[in-house]
């Protein structure tokens, strides 16, 4: 699967924060999916999940 997880910088861009913010919410994001008793990579966040927690796109 290719495109599955969005990097620091692809969070950067789509959200117009900096670096340290972009790190910051894929920090609370992972978490969550931790707690949900999902796996993480750290540094990067689920695409999916990241466009339904910001309203873009729904399962």
């Amino acid at each position: 699967m290719s495109n599955v997880f969005m990097t620091a910088k692809e969070v950067q861009d789509f959200l117009g924060v900096g670096r340290t913010t972009a790190y910051q919410v894929i920090n609370e994001l992972n978490k969550e999916l931790l707690d949900m008793g999902y796996k993480i990579q750290r540094g990067k966040i689920n695409r999916a999940y990241f466009l339904e927690k910001y309203c873009y796109e729904k399962n």
